[in-house]
């Protein structure tokens, strides 16, 4: 089958879901309020507390936002295949859904390559903080965050569309890029160059800050005070289990993607390449909701208040 008559590609791996497809709906319907409720609940709390409008929390929000944008493109799309018994989905809505999803991996890490900039400023320069992280720039650095990953996976989505491809058939639950650059069968030599340098940009660009960041915090703690550690350890502690999880999240999903794994568990595959969809938005919000005091001493503000008042409302 050629890229002029392809208009749909099939999804092998639903094929093991059987009886079981109203169980996997119901916990994937929970699992999707629970992300949106969490990640909505924390955006609103920044937006209407004016005290949280500092560049830390500014990140922390556009963090939020792009874990409702990274579900939104899976969940949805994931319940109706569970549900269908032809697993099929069109090539135009195919590579969207790519896009959706690579561009939201690359902001993930670019956002938390900022925040551990952020952290080190906060960290190494408190008393100048103010003056080096002002809101101005960390718009400024939010607009890059989002944009520098959309141009990137723009041009790597147009490349993959030029393909010929000679199959339509995907081992996966949604759609893959490199799973479905596999099925070409025309030329794609200069996809293979622009994957290798978006590799370099992806990964190196973001770790570059992640690194420089956390050196400069361990030489400070190494070297401060007591007092110093505790605010680095308080302070990173959530930015670096979200960095780590991510980390190997995207890992587990290169290695079931890249590398014959027919030897591994087909519910295991798929626990691998669900992880960084499913367990970053899962644990991001409930990480810094717990972790900050400022964002928890806000949500009881806003919510236990208010179902005081309303209780005290109704006696």
């Amino acid at each position: 089958m050629v890229n002029s008559t392809l208009s749909y590609f099939i999804f092998g791996a639903y094929l093991h879901v059987g009886d079981f497809k109203y169980f996997y709906f119901m916990l994937t319907v929970m699992t999707y309020i629970v992300i949106v409720i969490f990640n909505t609940s924390l955006i609103v709390v920044i937006c209407m507390n004016r005290s949280l409008h500092e560049p830390m929390y500014l990140f922390l929000c556009s963090l939020f936002v792009n874990e409702l944008y990274g579900s939104t493109g899976l969940f949805p799309f994931l319940l109706l295949q569970i549900l269908s018994d032809i697993h099929t989905v069109s090539k135009a809505f195919c590579f969207l859904q790519i896009f959706c999803i690579y561009t939201y991996g690359n902001t993930e890490f670019c956002n938390l390559a900022i925040m551990s900039y952020d952290r080190y400023l906060a960290i190494c320069y408190p008393l100048q903080y103010n003056t080096r992280m002002t809101s101005k720039k960390a718009v400024i650095f939010i607009i890059l965050i989002w944009l520098y990953p959309f141009v990137k996976c723009l041009i790597n989505l147009s490349l993959n569309i030029r393909l010929t491809l000679c199959g339509n058939v995907i081992n996966s639950l949604y759609c893959h890029n490199y799973l479905v650059a596999k099925l070409a069968c025309s030329d794609s030599k200069v996809n293979n160059i622009y994957g290798l340098f978006g590799v370099v940009l992806t990964v190196i660009v973001p770790l570059f800050p992640i690194l420089f960041s956390y050196m400069k915090i361990l030489k400070i703690c190494f070297s401060g005070s007591k007092q110093t550690r505790q605010k680095a350890v308080s302070t990173c502690t959530p930015h670096l289990v979200s960095l780590l999880n991510f980390s190997f999240g995207s890992l587990f999903e290169i290695l079931q993607s890249r590398f014959d794994m027919s030897g591994v568990s087909s519910e295991f595959r798929i626990i691998l390449s669900l992880y960084f969809l499913i367990m970053q938005p899962l644990l991001n919000p409930i990480m810094y909701g717990l972790q900050m005091s400022k964002i928890r001493n806000t949500c009881k503000q806003l919510f236990c208040d208010k179902m005081l008042s309303g209780h005290r409302n109704t006696m």
